[in-house]
């Protein structure tokens, strides 16, 4: 049995609890947040056992992975002492505010001899992986361009991705998925362009960055501001790939085939999603692995380190950077 703790109670941790009753041999033993009323909640809502008053507390406990779920400028800091902590760690994305924090977080890992892994989701859903297995069965040729974005003018005026205090921004909140599939189809950055504008708070508002890979290019965006549609563009010479809104929990595709074929994919997903990279997760522990081969500290580290070139590139900095 692994037991976990979760470090900030808020939405993705919901996500995260209610994917981890359908994840065998794990268990939800104790939470911890910076608001107690917050956390007693949630630990109601999601039978936790221990509600710790304090992150010490929490990574005092008997637990053996802590799930960082706080907002992205306290990640690095509660890694760090998790994994000091003797504590594995899988950490929601972004994993740091920028590179230089994302390396101390893996180095932190690797001196103490623990598993570390940021939290994405997208790689180890069912029809991520049916499709995968789909080209290489009946191949469309190499990737060469990816095309995604996903603008959300919904959200209300005190989310947390409108300030920069919490290293918000529509690059920090929503480009790590698309920073994810650049890399994961394209290969490593070569280099980044951008263009778009700041909310008056100070983060991007609204971004267009387009990215070099060593096996292709890449035009993604992101928006607080606007609202667009959350699908992907995958080209290759012999057909090309959509993956229908919302891509980052996908459950639908349509492989066209230049020769005029198309192929519909449907695989849907159960217990919210996050049980997937959950479960891995867990395996990776049992095995003794100190990192995930599916998302590797080398993905993570280009991730980060296309996501700050995006945001400076505008002019966002973040308060301690």
């Amino acid at each position: 049995m692994i037991r976990w703790g979760v470090a900030g109670p808020g939405r993705a941790a919901a996500r995260f609890a209610q994917g981890l009753t359908a994840v065998p041999g794990a268990a939800l033993t104790s939470v911890w947040g910076r608001t107690l009323e917050k956390a007693e909640a949630f630990a109601n809502r999601f039978d936790t056992p221990f509600v710790a008053p304090s992150l010490d507390a929490l990574l005092a406990a008997e637990i053996d992975a802590v799930y960082v779920a706080t907002h992205p400028d306290t990640h690095a800091e509660i890694c760090c002492k998790a994994l000091a902590a003797g504590k594995h760690v899988l950490c929601e994305k972004p994993a740091a505010m920028n590179e230089r924090q994302l390396l101390e977080v893996i180095a932190t890992a690797r001196r103490h001899g623990r598993l570390f892994m940021e939290a994405m989701k997208p790689p180890f859903f069912p029809l991520y992986r049916r499709l995968r297995q789909q080209l290489l069965a009946d191949p469309i040729g190499p990737i060469g361009y990816v095309r995604a974005g996903h603008c959300d003018a919904t959200l209300a005026p005190d989310y947390p991705l409108h300030f920069p205090a919490l290293a918000g921004g529509g690059i920090m909140g929503i480009g790590p998925y698309e920073a994810f599939l650049a890399l994961d189809w394209l290969g490593p950055l070569k280099r980044v362009q951008t263009m778009g504008r700041l909310s008056p708070s100070g983060v991007d508002a609204f971004a267009v960055f387009q990215t070099e890979h060593e096996r292709g290019m890449a035009q993604l965006h992101t928006g607080l501001d606007l609202l667009s549609r959350g699908d992907a563009l995958l080209a290759a010479p012999r057909g090309y790939v959509i993956l229908h809104a919302n891509w980052w929990n996908p459950v639908h595709a349509t492989i066209h085939f230049i020769d005029g074929r198309r192929v519909e994919l449907n695989e849907p997903f159960t217990a919210g999603g996050f049980n997937y990279e959950t479960s891995h997760f867990c395996d990776l522990i049992r095995e003794g692995k100190l990192e995930s081969p599916e998302i590797t500290h080398e993905l993570s580290v280009g991730m980060a380190r296309l996501l700050e070139a995006a945001r400076t590139a505008l002019g966002v900095r973040f308060p301690g950077e």
